[in-house]
C-alpha cells in the first residue's frame, strides 16, 4: 500500500490526512489537510441562513440498493406501447382495445427486483409510444383525451394490482407535444381511480412551452408536480424557476460509459443543482442490455449485452453515482452554499436535517466530461487548494469519512476508494482538500458506505455460432424469446391450442396495425438476433402466414441496422406472400429487389424457409427445395439474422435456427 503521511507531517497538530491508495509505486492520493492555511480558494458549508432545495434523488431510465453499487433512489421505466423507442419496441398491456395484460416485457419484473433491493425506490411511468387503436387511425395519442387517460391509467392500476407496484410518478408522452387538456384529463382521471399520490411530471422534453404554458393557465400549474426536462445542459429558464415547480433532469447521460461517460455523470450530478436547481437527475439508461451495434451502444450505467454468457462490466459511471447516492437519500436538503470551485469545478452538500452532511466535490475537466449533448462550452480546471469551513450546526462535526475516485490513466485511476476518515477536532471545522483535474470526493458523516464486492463475472463470449430455438415453452416466464431484439413489431410466444403437433409453441408477431410511433419504425415488423459480426450464415425457420391473400413473411441474414434506424436497414431478405409469390430483396423496405417470382404457397400452412449466404452470393429453399440460388449480394458485409411479417400482420414462427462463421 502506498505510504502513509510521515510522522512529522502528522504530529502539526494532527491536522494533516491522507490515506492509503493502491500499491507501491502508484500515483500517491490527494492530501487532505485540516486546519493548515494553504492559499486558495475558501467555501462556507452553512446552514445557519436556512436552507436550498429538497433533494429528490438521482436514477436511471428503465434499481438500486442501500449502499452497493449505484445504490439508486429512482428507477423510471418506459410504459411499453409497441413501438420503437431507440433500440427495440416495448410491448404495451393493451396491444387492442379489449385486451389487458401485466405480464407482457421485461419493466414489471424489473420494478419488483429494483424494490427487493431498495424498498423506497421511486417509481416512475413514460410514455414513449401507444398502441395503435387509440389514435383512431391517426399517429397521435390525444384524439380521444379520456380513453388516452384511461389506458394510463389501467397501466398505474395493474402495476398495483398484479405487482403490488405503487407506482409515484406518471408522464406524459417522451419528448413529443404535450397537450394542456390531457394533462388536466389524465389527472381528473387518476382522482376519480384514488390515485391522488400519483404525481405528474412534465413533459419530459424542454423547459418551454411547459413553463410558460403553466404560469398562463393556474389549473394546469396546480396538477403538474414535476417539471421535467431532457438534457438541459445544467441550465434551467426562468419560466421553469417562476413556477415555484420541483425542477428535475429527467432524462440526462445517455453517453458511452466509460471515464469521459463517468466524467460527464460525475458533472452533471452537481451542476444540475448549481446552474439549473434541479433536485434529480435521471441517467439513460440503466443497464447497456442491447446489442452493442443497435444506436447509442454502451450508453449505461453498466454494460450487460450478453445473456448467452452471463458476462457484465461494472463500469465507472455505477461508481460515479455511488459518490451521491450511497450519502444522501430523497427528502435531505443541499446547503444554500453550493457552488464552483475557484480553478474549476464544483460543490455541493446536503444534509437530513438531523446532523448528518454530506459534501461532493468534482473537478472533472472539459475533455474528460463531455457529454452526448448538449454542446459544452470550454471551461479551465486546474490544480488547486480548496479550504471548507463546516459553521452553523456542523461546526461540531468530529469526522468525515472520505471516499475518492480519480479518473483517466489506468495506472493512475481508483475508483469509489474509501481513504483514512477526516478528523476535524481540533481544526475549528475547517479542512483543505488538494484537488488535481477528473477527481470526485465525497466527505460525509455518514459511515455506511459500502464498495461492496461479488464474485467476477463469467467471461465474455461470443453469440453462439449454433443457434436455435423451438419455442417450445408452456408458460414463460416472459412473452418475449431470448435474444430475439424486437425492431418493429412485437414477437411474443403463443400457444396453438388446436395444433397438438409440433406446432403447438410457436413465437407470434402480434401486432395486427401500427402503433403511435415515436422514432421511425418500419412498415414491416422485424426482430433481429445473433452476432452483428456474422457474415457468412444458414438461416432456417419453419412460417405461418395467418393473413390470406395480403400476408406475407420473410427471415433475413446481414442486417445492418437496427433500432430508430431501422426503416433504412439493409441486408438479405427472403419474402414468401400468401398471394403465391416470392420475393428476395437487398433493404427491409423492398426497394432493392434481387429476384422474384412464384411459389407453391398460401396462407394458414406451415413452410420452412432457408436462405444460405456465403461470401458474395446467396442462395433460398423452401421445404427443402431450391427457390433460387447463386444471387450476388455485395453489401452488407456483416449483420444480424432476422425474421419478420411484411405489415402489421399476424403470422407466426417456429425451429428457428442459425449457423454462422464470420
Amino acid at each position: 500500500m502506498a505510504e502513509r503521511l510521515p510522522q512529522a507531517s502528522r504530529q502539526r497538530g494532527g491536522k494533516a490526512m491522507t490515506a492509503a491508495a493502491g500499491s507501491a509505486g502508484r500515483a500517491a492520493v490527494p492530501l487532505l489537510l485540516c486546519a493548515l492555511l494553504v492559499p486558495g480558494g475558501a467555501y462556507v458549508l452553512d446552514d445557519s441562513d436556512g436552507l436550498g432545495r429538497e433533494f429528490d434523488g438521482i436514477g436511471a431510465v428503465s434499481g438500486g440498493g442501500p449502499n452497493f453499487g449505484a445504490s439508486l433512489h429512482i428507477l423510471k421505466v418506459e410504459i411499453g406501447g409497441d413501438g420503437q423507442t431507440t433500440d427495440g419496441t416495448e410491448p404495451s398491456h393493451m396491444h387492442y382495445a379489449l385486451d389487458e395484460n401485466y405480464f407482457r416485457g421485461y419493466e414489471w419484473w424489473l420494478m419488483k427486483e429494483a424494490k427487493k433491493r431498495n424498498p423506497n425506490i421511486i417509481l416512475m411511468g413514460l410514455p414513449w409510444s401507444f398502441p395503435g387503436w387509440l389514435g383512431k387511425g391517426f399517429n397521435w395519442p390525444y384524439v380521444n383525451l379520456q380513453l388516452t387517460a384511461y389506458y394510463v391509467m389501467t397501466w398505474i392500476v395493474g402495476a398495483k394490482h398484479y405487482h403490488d407496484l405503487d407506482i409515484d410518478y406518471i408522464g406524459i408522452w417522451n419528448e413529443r407535444s404535450f397537450d394542456i387538456n390531457y394533462i388536466k384529463v389524465l389527472r381528473r382521471m387518476l382522482n376519480y381511480q384514488g390515485l391522488h399520490r400519483v404525481k405528474i411530471i412534465a413533459s419530459d422534453n424542454l423547459w418551454e412551452p411547459i413553463s410558460a404554458s403553466m404560469l398562463l393557465d393556474t389549473e394546469l400549474l396546480n396538477v403538474i408536480d414535476v417539471i421535467g426536462a431532457h438534457y438541459p445542459g445544467t441550465r434551467t429558464v426562468r419560466d421553469a424557476r417562476l413556477t415555484k415547480k420541483k425542477l428535475w433532469s429527467s432524462e440526462d447521460f445517455s453517453t458511452l460509459n466509460n471515464d469521459v461517460g463517468a466524467g460527464c455523470l460525475g458533472r452533471i450530478l452537481n451542476q444540475n443543482y448549481i446552474n439549473g436547481y434541479m433536485t434529480a437527475t435521471i441517467a439513460w439508461n440503466l443497464v447497456a442490455s442491447y446489442y452493442e451495434q443497435l444506436p447509442y451502444g454502451r450508453c449505461g450505467l453498466m454494460t450487460a449485452q450478453e445473456p448467452w454468457s452471463g458476462h457484465y462490466a461494472v463500469e465507472p459511471p455505477i461508481w460515479v453515482t455511488a459518490h451521491t447516492t450511497q450519502f444522501t437519500q430523497p427528502g435531505w436538503y443541499y446547503l444554500k452554499t453550493v457552488g464552483h470551485l475557484e480553478k474549476g469545478g464544483s460543490y455541493v452538500a446536503l444534509t437530513d436535517g438531523l446532523g448528518n452532511l454530506t459534501i461532493i466535490v468534482e473537478t472533472m475537466s472539459h475533455k474528460h466530461s463531455r457529454c452526448i449533448r448538449p454542446f459544452l462550452p470550454y471551461f479551465n480546471v486546474s490544480h488547486q487548494f480548496a479550504t471548507f469551513l463546516l459553521k452553523g450546526s456542523f461546526s461540531e462535526i468530529p469526522e468525515l469519512q472520505v471516499w475518492y475516485t480519480r479518473l483517466g490513466k489506468p495506472s493512475k485511476r481508483f475508483l469509489f476508494k474509501q481513504l483514512d476518515s477526516l478528523w476535524l477536532l481540533d481544526s475549528g471545522g475547517a479542512f483543505t482538500l488538494e484537488l488535481q483535474e477528473d477527481e470526485l470526493f465525497t466527505l460525509t458523516t455518514l459511515t455506511t458506505g459500502g464498495k461492496g464486492s461479488c464474485p467476477p463475472p463469467p467471461e465474455s463470449q461470443p453469440f453462439p455460432q449454433v443457434y436455435e430455438d423451438d419455442f417450445d415453452v408452456d408458460y414463460p416466464f416472459f412473452s418475449e424469446a431470448p435474444n430475439f431484439a424486437d425492431q418493429t413489431g412485437v414477437f411474443e410466444y403463443f400457444t396453438n391450442i388446436e395444433d397438438p403437433g409440433e406446432h403447438r409453441f410457436t413465437l407470434r408477431q402480434v401486432l395486427n396495425q401500427r402503433p403511435i410511433t415515436w422514432a421511425a419504425d418500419a412498415y414491416n415488423t422485424i426482430s433481429v438476433i445473433g452476432d452483428y459480426k456474422w457474415s457468412n450464415l444458414t438461416v432456417r425457420c419453419d412460417v405461418y402466414i395467418e393473413t390470406p391473400e395480403k400476408g406475407g413473411v420473410f427471415i433475413a441474414g446481414r442486417v445492418n441496422k437496427g433500432g430508430i434506424l431501422i426503416r433504412s436497414a439493409r441486408g438479405v431478405f427472403f419474402w414468401i406472400f400468401a398471394n403465391g409469390t416470392y420475393k428476395v430483396t437487398g433493404d427491409l423496405a423492398g426497394w432493392i429487389i434481387y429476384a422474384l417470382g412464384h411459389v407453391d404457397v398460401t396462407a394458414n400452412r406451415w413452410y420452412t424457409l432457408t436462405l444460405i449466404i456465403k461470401g458474395r452470393f446467396s442462395s433460398g429453399m423452401l421445404n427443402g427445395k431450391s427457390v433460387w440460388k447463386n444471387i450476388p449480394v455485395s453489401f452488407p458485409k456483416n449483420g444480424w439474422a432476422a425474421i419478420g411479417t411484411h405489415s402489421f400482420e399476424f403470422a407466426q414462427f417456429d425451429n428457428f435456427h442459425v449457423e454462422a462463421t464470420t
